[in-house]
């Protein structure tokens, strides 16, 4: 009793900052990587862990902190890229200034009520105010000493540290790219002092949500279904030959066309898509709810369940999305594992097209459904430029896929939505690192 009176006492006199450097849990699910020029150790702490280790809830704020360790096992200087992580990361004095303890936000949370009883918290503010002061000053010496320093690490030396990167749930896909860095003189400043070394790829789980591939077992998946090995002209062949369209549950209808085609391992597939594009949570009561409030409210909601179309006889193995204003603006695409191999690399099937609206329909129970852009070509489009843009598209072309229709003559999928094409499915085969793509023509 006694000491519950004394922390509730703190609680309203005193703004503490108590984060716990020794929290290292999430080391254990480290991922390394490594060459002849470096070792590269990362992990991504989850919710609990971070507000455990920062004393403050970094997720609730769009932040979540990277652990990188780099030893430099070259015989120059190495330099991290930070950019290759992430574009947008936030330096370690914003990341702390975003969690710094205000006596204003404090109140404005209470509204009405707040200002109701301000003359009673008089009494508490100044003790508030100057707390809060060594509170904040101390967290950013605290988000100073954990972050990775952007500076070169030296031959032989290790550099250990947290990069705060954008919130990402469900997966964190990233590249460290290190460069070598020469020093040079004042005369020399013309010639070029930083050359690219590698680019480690990264993807690693996050927990906290529940991606919907995790579903099914996508290991034991692969080792049943080992895919037969074509070479280029017998996998156009039978590319071809695959079913046009994807069906509902009973096989009895088609529905949206099958426009895209990607040769890769899971990893590589998961790494290149993941790191601009989100995965979709399971179908659960609470994804629904959370879909269901996006969808009145016109909000984004990054992870919302996808629904099921069927190929193979079973619905996606892998779906991902990339959303725009809000939950009804967004492309969505499904892959399914083929029964082929090329180049010793599984052959995945797949569908994307791009969500623009709302409308009323009833084909489903709660008569509502996403407008679909009839132009499935953009959609398919857009993937193969996006790829491209990160340079890990080793070859790409268009093979016959669905068959031609126009606008006067448009098929349907299967919540009644009219769609055209020219027929053509984009042939993607995707690459661990960077690449200069070649291009074929089956035409």
């Amino acid at each position: 009793m006694y000491r519950s009176v004394i922390a509730l006492l703190k609680r309203v006199f005193i703004a503490s900052y108590s984060p716990d450097a020794q929290t290292q849990a999430f080391l254990q699910r480290a991922q390394k990587q490594q060459n002849a020029f470096a070792d590269v150790m990362a992990a991504v702490p989850d919710s609990k862990e971070s507000s455990q280790i920062f004393g403050v809830s970094l997720t609730r704020r769009g932040i979540q902190p990277l652990y990188l360790r780099i030893t430099n096992r070259s015989n120059v200087p190495l330099r991290l890229k930070v950019v290759s992580i992430d574009p947008n990361y936030f330096s370690p004095l914003e990341a702390a200034a975003i969690n710094h303890f205000s006596i204003f936000k404090r109140l404005t949370a209470f509204g009405v009520v707040g200002w109701v009883f301000f003359h009673l918290l008089l009494v508490v503010l100044p003790s508030k105010i100057i707390t809060s002061f060594w509170a904040n000053q101390r967290m950013d010496d605290y988000f100073l000493m954990r972050a990775f320093r952007i500076r070169p690490i030296p031959p032989g030396e290790t550099s250990v540290g947290f990069v705060y990167t954008q919130f990402a749930a469900g997966a964190k896909v990233f590249q460290v790219s290190l460069y070598t860095t020469t020093p040079v003189t004042a005369g020399e400043l013309a010639a070029s002092t930083m050359e690219p070394v590698i680019d480690f790829s990264f993807s690693i789980p996050v927990l906290g949500i529940a991606p919907d591939y995790m579903r099914r077992d996508l290991a034991a998946l692969l080792g049943r279904q080992a895919g037969v090995e074509c070479d280029l002209s017998e996998l156009a062949r039978r590319i071809t030959e695959l079913p046009p369209a994807t069906t509902n549950q009973q096989n009895k209808r088609f529905g949206d066309p099958l426009n895209l085609v990607v040769v890769g391992d899971f990893e590589t597939v998961v790494t290149n898509f993941l790191g601009r594009w989100d995965v979709t949570e399971m179908l659960t009561l609470g994804s629904c709810w959370r879909t269901a409030k996006a969808f009145l409210l016109g909000s984004e909601y990054r992870y919302s369940p996808v629904s099921g179309l069927y190929l193979f006889g079973r619905s996606q193995d892998l779906a991902f999305q990339r959303i725009r204003h809000s939950i009804n603006e967004r492309l969505h695409l499904r892959l399914w594992l083929s029964p082929l191999c090329y180049q010793q690399a599984p052959v995945w099937v797949g569908q994307v097209s791009r969500d623009i609206g709302v409308r009323f329909t009833t084909q489903v129970w709660n008569f509502t459904t996403h407008r679909v852009d009839p132009d499935v070509d953009e959609a398919r489009d857009y993937v193969l430029e996006d790829l491209l843009k990160v340079e890990h598209v080793a070859a790409a072309g268009y093979i016959s896929g669905v068959g031609a229709c126009n606008r006067s003559t448009p098929r349907y999928n299967l919540t009644g939505d009219p769609y055209v094409t020219d027929g053509m499915r984009v042939l993607i085969q995707l690459a661990p690192g960077r690449v200069q793509p070649r291009f074929f023509n089956w035409s």
